[in-house]
């Protein structure tokens, strides 16, 4: 701990941190990390030459080199100093997990939160073993409300990332059946998500539980402190906290009601009526900490989609394209397809283009079974597959499939698809984004 200590009394005077020896800028503190293909500590004489502050490193032969400070383990001193910082604040800090939605939910909290806050939140997805000690170092010292996002693909990392960050809050956004090889099971999946539970069970945190999800309430036994909240379907007065979803075709919204018992309608700007959840998510919890509801509306409505989820975009052939090719998995592949059909766009032609789900183990072929099944149910005028996966059962299903995204690229651009709605989606692996390269 004294070397934490140590540590941290450079980085409150050079608050920068770089894991990357391409990307140093002058006076950071390089953090030289191991990965498979490569050792952080071999470019960390490179990166005081480039103007680093120090270069934290663990290999021996390095001890007593000029601008090199010694730890035993690097990774493990960066959370270290991580958590460190994180107890110097006195602030909210929530957690935020689940199979789907993490990020969109974050952004909409982040923009509901910040209308009448200073928040800090996860940039990007940086939600695992290293982004979140690089999410926590930099937070600002006026921060009065902390967003960490939480990614896992294996048990025990839920866990793993409660110790670093500490929140005081937390929220699962659902279980699904997602990184089952990694799992083990969709057991193993729920037994870590909850995690985050068992964290704040333990240490007097509150959990916000949505009662729509299945499976949270009887995962959250145990815990003292629950906030729940749900879908209102009728316009009743009498609850605490009203909520209900709203449809501006193509967008999702919701309905609140403000301090005279009035609704409130709130279009956001996400496509798929699966984003509700997410919007309610982020609504609830700003009712939590007394954000008005007109701020809410404000906050919700503020948030512009981006980095290939749930966003809509016009191409030059006046296609409507529905990308949303960040991920996916079996869960969010069929909210997806059935949004794609139960979506009224006039009489444009529905067209999806679906990628392989990664990640799932001995369950891939049954799950990319059922999704092309599924698919030949919908109201969806052509199917194309992408990916290996697929690949293996189209012709079961007799549906066109390309074994990458290159291929998909030199047939697309021969089709002259023109004024019709194209979903693409798909694990973040099978780069499905790059067909509008």
């Amino acid at each position: 701990m004294d070397i934490i200590k140590k540590l941290y009394q450079h980085f409150l005077l050079h608050p920068q941190i770089c894991t990357d020896s391409r990307k140093i800028t002058p006076n950071v503190l390089f953090f030289a990390l191991k990965g498979d293909n490569f050792d952080g500590n071999q470019y960390a004489l490179q990166a005081i030459e480039k103007g680093a502050h120090l270069a934290i490193i663990d290999d021996p032969e390095l001890k007593d080199k000029e601008g090199c400070f010694y730890v035993n383990n690097v990774l493990e001193s960066l959370q270290a100093l991580a958590h460190h910082h994180r107890s110097q604040f006195n602030i909210p800090i929530i957690g935020l997990t689940g199979t789907n939605g993490k990020t969109t939910t974050k952004e909409l909290l982040k923009s509901v939160l910040q209308t009448q806050y200073k928040v800090h939140a996860t940039q990007g997805n940086l939600n695992n073993h290293i982004g979140v000690p690089l999410t926590l170092l930099s937070m600002p010292t006026d921060t009065q409300i902390a967003i960490i996002e939480m990614g896992a693909n294996h048990p025990g990392e839920i866990a793993a990332l409660c110790q670093i960050a500490a929140p005081t809050h937390g929220c699962i956004t659902n279980v699904g059946r997602a990184h089952l090889e990694g799992f083990g099971s969709f057991d193993g999946v729920k037994r870590t998500k909850a995690e985050l539970y068992r964290w704040l069970e333990q240490n007097n945190g509150t959990a916000f539980i949505n009662k729509d999800e299945r499976f949270l309430e009887k995962l959250a036994n145990g815990l003292p402190n629950k906030y729940f909240y749900h879908t209102s379907t009728t316009t009743n007065l009498e609850e605490a906290f009203f909520i209900s979803p709203k449809s501006f075709p193509p967008f999702t919204g919701a309905g609140i009601l403000n301090e005279n018992k009035k609704e409130i309608m709130i279009k956001s700007q996400l496509v798929g009526d699966y984003n509700f959840e997410n919007i309610k998510t982020a609504i609830a919890i700003g009712h939590y900490f007394k954000i008005p509801p007109q701020k809410l509306k404000q906050g919700i409505e503020a948030y512009q989609p981006a980095n290939n989820r749930s966003q809509l975009i016009t191409d030059p052939s006046n296609n409507t394209i529905i990308m949303d090719a960040y991920n996916a998995n079996p869960v969010s592949m069929e909210k997806a397809l059935r949004n794609l059909a139960n979506t009224d766009f006039g009489a444009a032609p529905k067209i999806a283009i679906i990628g392989d789900m990664l990640e799932l183990g001995k369950d891939a072929k049954k799950e990319h079974q059922k999704i092309c099944a599924l698919s030949q149910e919908l109201a969806i005028s052509q199917i194309i597959l992408v990916g290996a996966e697929f690949c293996q059962i189209a012709a079961l299903f007799d549906m066109k499939c390309f074994q990458n995204v290159e291929l998909l690229k030199k047939w697309f651009k021969h089709q002259n698809i023109t004024n019709s709605v194209i979903l693409i989606k798909g694990s973040r692996g099978i780069r499905l984004e790059q067909l509008l390269e």
